[in-house]
């Protein structure tokens, strides 16, 4: 039984009376969470926040990672997504569920278990090639969301008519993730070019002075544009998820999809 069917089961004997309010409230404050001496699974999470808990694949062994995952497919209905995996991870993870997917550039693995049409848009643009691991873990996350995704790679400030050349485009967006490196200017130029939230990313590529990414990250943290926000460095993970909960309630606030989040046109 997933979590979904025992919170209906449960509101269904409140109903009929089988069991008292209180018992219900109490049960619900402190949802369930598998405990597996090395980690304890928070399955509420898909509830609160709209999505299962994410598995951060990082320091975990793949028997671990493996562990966690099964859990979260026992109670939890919605998609999975594991992030800074490795392949050995992703080829334990076949052995239970041959739906998993490995995105190699963005070290990350997904589970789709719920199919829908993307809604919204989320736009990732980075400033250069060296930009794209992070990149495409925002655009995974994303996507893995439920959110429509376009790329606009390789477009630094250092040739800003390449950005230039999709401001229509952006200007669609109902969350835009910027990623850039060295001087990390590029968050800045695009929160000046459109009206929707703009989560900048700094990334480490660079050499000497931009200290692993801090450079950057000092430069969008003191951005001129009022539109822009900042995660830490590298965490395209972070951008996304951000990116896509801004899209959900858009989407919402627009009719595009429901507040169950299926799509309005279903």
């Amino acid at each position: 039984m997933t979590l979904s069917d025992s919170i209906r089961k449960l509101l269904e004997d409140v109903r009929a009376g089988a069991v008292q309010p209180e018992e219900a409230l109490k049960f619900l404050r402190s949802l369930p969470f598998t405990e597996l001496g090395f980690a304890k699974v928070d399955h509420h999470r898909e509830l609160r926040h709209g999505f299962a808990e994410v598995i951060l694949c990082q320091g975990k062994t793949p028997e671990q990672v493996v562990s966690i995952t099964k859990s979260l497919l026992e109670v939890n209905e919605g998609n999975l997504l594991l992030t800074r995996a490795t392949r050995a991870i992703f080829e334990a993870l076949r052995s239970i569920d041959e739906r998993f997917i490995f995105h190699e550039t963005a070290r990350a693995i997904t589970l789709e278990r719920a199919k829908k049409t993307p809604f919204g848009l989320v736009s990732v643009v980075c400033a250069g090639t060296a930009d794209l691991p992070v990149a495409e873990e925002a655009r995974v996350t994303a996507e893995v969301m439920g959110s429509r995704v376009e790329n606009f790679y390789d477009v630094g400030v250092a040739g800003v008519h390449r950005l230039l050349a999709f401001a229509d485009r952006l200007l669609e967006s109902n969350a835009i993730v910027v990623l850039a490196g060295m001087e990390g200017a590029l968050p800045s130029v695009v929160g000046g070019l459109v009206e929707c939230p703009v989560i900048g990313v700094p990334t480490s590529a660079g050499y000497g002075a931009s200290l692993g990414g801090l450079a950057a990250l000092l430069t969008m943290v003191n951005s001129c544009a009022s539109n822009v926000s900042v995660v830490n460095i590298d965490n395209g993970f972070g951008a996304g998820y951000i990116a896509a909960i801004i899209n959900r309630m858009v989407a919402k606030a627009s009719g595009e999809i429901y507040s169950d989040g299926h799509n309005s046109v279903f």
